[in-house]
């Protein structure tokens, strides 16, 4: 089963400053996942247990019932997912058919747990995050 690559993974603001090492881990935690045309892969307002980043294909991402991207290979969406499983913040769904690569909050979870130097870049990298958007 493919998996994205440590590189793909590095280019995750998320995951940034993790070692080859460390991204070759959480690279290798994530699960391939088939979406056809159509499908609604995340819905806005409802709990989401799941990371994704894309392998093929392209999704729409909708807000509040306005579209506001398209998403295709290597981006991404969820990663607040695996930190907390609060509800989603848009709708995406399956323009065409895809491959993701998806990891869930219960997988990613046993990762940081055991190895705090993940924990502590992923705290650094969210807080990163945060500022920039209180500066907003």
């Amino acid at each position: 089963m493919a998996r994205p690559s440590a590189e793909t993974i590095a280019k995750i603001p998320l995951f940034s400053d993790l070692e080859p090492r460390e991204l070759r881990r959480i690279a290798d935690s994530f699960k391939e996942r088939e979406f056809s045309a159509g499908d609604t892969i995340s819905s806005e307002g409802k709990s989401g247990a799941g990371f994704f980043v894309i392998g093929e294909g392209t999704a729409t991402v909708t807000v509040k019932g306005v579209e506001r991207a398209t998403l295709g290979p290597g981006e991404y969406f969820g990663e607040i997912a695996l930190i907390d499983e609060g509800a989603r913040t848009a709708t995406l769904t399956a323009e065409t058919d895809m491959t993701c690569y998806g990891m869930t909050f219960w997988e990613f979870r046993p990762i940081v747990e055991s190895d705090a130097r993940i924990a502590w870049k992923l705290l650094q990298a969210l807080a990163r995050k945060l500022r920039a958007a209180e500066a907003r």
